[in-house]
């Protein structure tokens, strides 16, 4: 991508000094009320599921989809949608995803069909993989470098790790309210932000598509192996591991994996830049945060139905009972770089992994219908605050830092698709236990959060110098 560091006529520009124009500081907010609706989509989803199953007749091994559905959108699309914002240009990609993100969440808000929900989820998830890479890219082009840049990217950071937060807190309120206020809240917001971007996000100068460049078969065959491989593990609780469907599904998942590896292979430009699955640090914090990611949601899914199906509690208090857990790193956000610099990234990330499988293992097998908050629920949450302030930061340092700056956006997309795989298929694999009890469940959250530490604590071994 050719890309372009002067602004157009009119475009929000920094003062020489490095202060922030009015225009510049409406582009923030723009970026930043953006990344928040989008870290937001998946929590909003989260504690509203009992009430979205009860409402369309799917029970709780299927209502998954409501959260992998936009998991495997953003995570199957993002590494595409990387590409297509460098040849089509970034304000004319992140214009249309904001414009298709509030048309889908009205959508979703008003339909009865199960498949149409589902559909809207994934289109969400696809528009979020088109903006979450922009806003960052458009941020470092328009701001200068030095204490601007810096303190841009920080607020842009802090809304999104605020975000998860934000989202447990309205879908706690809008649920109570009604499940499809969960969805619908987002499609004013996002045309707010439209009609603030159509004056503020500025023109930049696209690269020109050359044969190859899009690389749409590795792509789809990506986002359809993991598809594939969602279904599959969605169809065991109906069918089992035997039944055709689940057999053809899986064998389904593998072919498109396999026609990925060789879109890729055969690709005068491929979506996974060479080298970067042999780099160490890159491949680490993707698995481990592949696995905090996926484990986190896959309890926050048991407790879910622990606390609203069994223990009668709604979907406030629920909102209320998961903030221990999210609050912690919104809190410190603004903070948490400066602490990934001053202690080496392996040690928090360890320290992080370590407090995430010891909160998993506290929760109650049992899961009581008299729950006592304070000893039941709240000490597992903590600990996984304790391991998002620890980790989270530092794994996306470990990530990006230790490869040349110009891979560091390929780096970074290929952080964020790991991210989003674990989500989607550790969200499955616990939903699908669910119909054995809570004990099977968790027992998989604790075993996904323990590899995480196991290959932390790979990361702390020392190295052997090359000879």
């Amino acid at each position: 991508m050719t890309s372009s560091t002067t602004p157009r006529p009119g475009a929000p520009r920094a003062t020489t000094d490095g202060h922030r124009s009015p225009a510049l500081w409406g582009l923030l907010f723009v970026l930043a009320g953006n990344m928040l609706i989008d870290a937001l989509e998946v929590s909003v989803a989260l504690v509203a599921l009992p009430s979205i199953g009860d409402d369309l007749g799917q029970t709780a091994a299927r209502t998954h989809w409501v959260v992998t559905g936009f998991a495997i959108g953003f995570g199957g699309l993002m590494l595409f949608g990387t590409r297509l914002v460098a040849i089509l240009g970034r304000r004319p990609v992140y214009l249309t995803a904001l414009a298709v993100f509030a048309a889908a969440s009205l959508a979703g808000a008003l339909t009865d069909d199960w498949s149409l929900l589902i559909a809207t989820r994934f289109v969400k998830g696809v528009c979020a993989a088109l903006t979450a890479p922009t806003g960052l890219a458009i941020i470092t082009s328009a701001f200068p470098p030095g204490p601007a840049r810096g303190r841009a990217v920080s607020v842009y950071s802090f809304f999104g790790a605020s975000g998860f937060t934000a989202g447990l807190l309205l879908s706690g309120a809008l649920t109570e309210a009604g499940w499809r206020w969960t969805f619908a809240f987002p499609a004013p917001v996002a045309l707010l932000l439209f009609a603030a971007g159509l004056r503020l996000i500025p023109k930049d100068d696209p690269a020109r598509p050359r044969p190859g460049r899009y690389a749409a078969p590795s792509a789809l065959a990506h986002t359809g192996a993991l598809l594939a491989l969602v279904y599959a593990i969605s169809a065991v609780p109906g069918a089992g591991w035997g039944n055709p469907r689940t057999v053809a599904a899986l064998a389904a998942a593998a072919l498109l994996a396999a026609l990925f590896v060789r879109a890729e292979r055969t690709s005068p430009e491929p979506l996974v830049r060479p080298g970067l699955l042999g780099h160490g640090p890159l491949v680490r914090s993707a698995l481990g945060a592949a696995a905090l990611n996926g484990s986190y949601l896959g309890l926050l899914l048991v407790s879910t139905t622990h606390l609203q199906r069994r223990a009668g509690w709604g979907p406030w208090e629920t909102g209320l009972a998961f903030l221990p857990a999210a609050l912690p790193l919104a809190c410190v956000a603004l903070g948490s770089g400066r602490l990934a610099t001053r202690v080496r990234p392996a040690l928090l990330i360890a320290a992080g992994a370590a407090a995430a499988p010891l909160g998993y293992a506290l929760y109650p097998r049992d899961a009581p219908a008299d729950v006592r908050y304070a000893t039941d629920v709240l000490p597992t949450m903590l600990l996984v605050g304790a391991a998002f302030v620890l980790a989270f930061t530092a794994l996306h340092l470990q990530a990006t830092a230790s490869v040349a700056e110009e891979l560091r956006p390929a780096a970074g997309g290929l952080y964020q698709t790991a991210v989003q795989t674990g989500a989607a298929i550790v969200t499955a694999l616990t939903s699908t236990l669910l119909d054995t009890g809570y004990g099977p469940p968790l027992l998989l959250v604790t075993a996904v959060g323990t590899a995480g530490l196991l290959v932390a604590l790979h990361g702390l071994a020392p190295r052997r110098a090359a000879p």
